[in-house]
Parts: C-alpha cells; sequence; structure tokens
C-alpha cells in the first residue's frame, strides 16, 4: 500500500502542518482525528488497516490531516471569540489547501470528509457548508453542536460554523439542491451522550428536504473497534 508523509507551511495557520497520505486512487477521502488527536492517529488506531483492503486496490486515496482543536475549541485560556476564529482559519486550510492539494494528487470526483468524536463535527461541519465540494459525509459518533464548548458565546462564526444552526435557515436553492444530493451518513450508539445531538441534525436536515442516514448501533460505541466496524462497512465496502 501506497503511504507517504507530507509537511508544509500553512499560509491559513500560519505554522506548518502535517498529514499522511495512503492508496494510489479512487474516491478521495479526508479523514479528522479526535479530540487533541494527531495526523497519525488512524493509523495508530487501526482504522487506516480497517480500509487496507479499499486502498490496495485503488478503491479509496486516503488522506489523514491534523487539526488544531487545543488552539481553537479546548484554548479555554483565551476568548471564545479568538477561539472560534481559529477554527475558521483551519475550516480555511482544509478547503483552500487540503483538499486542492488532495484533487491534485488524485483527480477522482468523488470526495467523503469522515472523522469520529470530535472529527466528526469537523467532517459535518466543513462538509455541510461546502456540499458542492464533498459527496458524502460519515459522522461516527460525532459532536453536532459546537455551542456546549462557548459557554454561550455567540456570533456569525459560530452561527456558519455549527450545522444544527445553519442547516435550518438555508433557504438558497443552489446550496439546497447540492446539499440534497450528498450522502449523509449519522453512525452513533443509542447510548452514547451525543445520539440526541445526531438526531437533532437529522431531523433539521429532513426538515429542509435533505435525505440522510442515521444510523443507531446499540450500546455507547464510543470507541475505536467500533469505529473500524463503522467505516468497513459505510466507505470500506465490507458491507
Amino acid at each position: 500500500m501506497h503511504r507517504a508523509y507530507h509537511r508544509w507551511w500553512s499560509p491559513s495557520l500560519h505554522r506548518d502542518m502535517e498529514l499522511l497520505e495512503f492508496g494510489h486512487g479512487g474516491a478521495r477521502v479526508v479523514a479528522f482525528p479526535t479530540s487533541g488527536g494527531r495526523f497519525f492517529e488512524w493509523e495508530n488506531r487501526g482504522l487506516v488497516r480497517a480500509l487496507g483492503h479499499a486502498l490496495e486496490n485503488g478503491w479509496l486515496h486516503l488522506t489523514c490531516v491534523d487539526a488544531v482543536d487545543r488552539e481553537s475549541w479546548y484554548a479555554y485560556h483565551t476568548h471564545p471569540g479568538a477561539r472560534v476564529w481559529r477554527h475558521e482559519q483551519y475550516t480555511q486550510y482544509v478547503m483552500n489547501e487540503v483538499l486542492p492539494w488532495v484533487q491534485w494528487r488524485n483527480p477522482n470526483p468523488y470526495t467523503i470528509f469522515t472523522g469520529a468524536s470530535f472529527g466528526a463535527f469537523h467532517a459535518l461541519s466543513m462538509g455541510l457548508r461546502y456540499p458542492d465540494r464533498v459527496n458524502r459525509i460519515l459522522s461516527m459518533s460525532g459532536l453536532a453542536d459546537i455551542k456546549m464548548f462557548l459557554s454561550g458565546y455567540h456570533d456569525e462564526t459560530v452561527y456558519r460554523q455549527n450545522p444544527v444552526d445553519f442547516i435550518p435557515n438555508e433557504h438558497d436553492g443552489w446550496r439546497l439542491d447540492r446539499l440534497r444530493s450528498q450522502n449523509i451518513i449519522l453512525a452513533v450508539g443509542n447510548g452514547d451522550r451525543l445520539v440526541h445531538q445526531n438526531r437533532e441534525l437529522s431531523g433539521k436536515l429532513w426538515g429542509k428536504g435533505i435525505g440522510n442516514a442515521l444510523r443507531e448501533w446499540d450500546g455507547f460505541a464510543h470507541d475505536w473497534p467500533v469505529w473500524s466496524d463503522m467505516i468497513q462497512k459505510y466507505i470500506g465496502g465490507n458491507d
């Protein structure tokens, strides 16, 4: 299996950013780490191995990105507005640096955003915000409402980043058409404390005519072995 390490200075974040690339062709998958996780987390935790067959056969091309959560949502020593803006810079890094780079590496037109737990928030926030650039979103045990991190702080940037806020107010026909063409999967344990957020987001999507698959797994299901099963089922083709 092709594996490569890449690093470059990000003009969006004003620092070096690292990522890992796996596979040589097929649908493009951008994978986000969990809270405080790094770009090598998916490899270390066995999720790359879980997709090994699809990667080796050229069905998937996986890019595991780094995150800046400790500089944004978890930087409690800074003002909430600064934390939110740091995430906005991260969003621009992913959409304006990583995604064009992935497209240069692999011309396949199909793009998937995925992540588990906090990584799923990134996948949802960016994937639903840019529906013309992301074809499938797989959220595993995902956070769907970021306001719980902000102690009541709210501004326009928070609104743009938070799916449970901006989806109900989406009225642009062009954007709605593209949201309705996305393949959106919300996989979460029925005993997970985040299940209610997933149900809320699913309902708000359906309320705008945006189809989605809410898949509730038995129990807590908020752990790496379950996420391994989820990605094999919903991305790896082992259905």
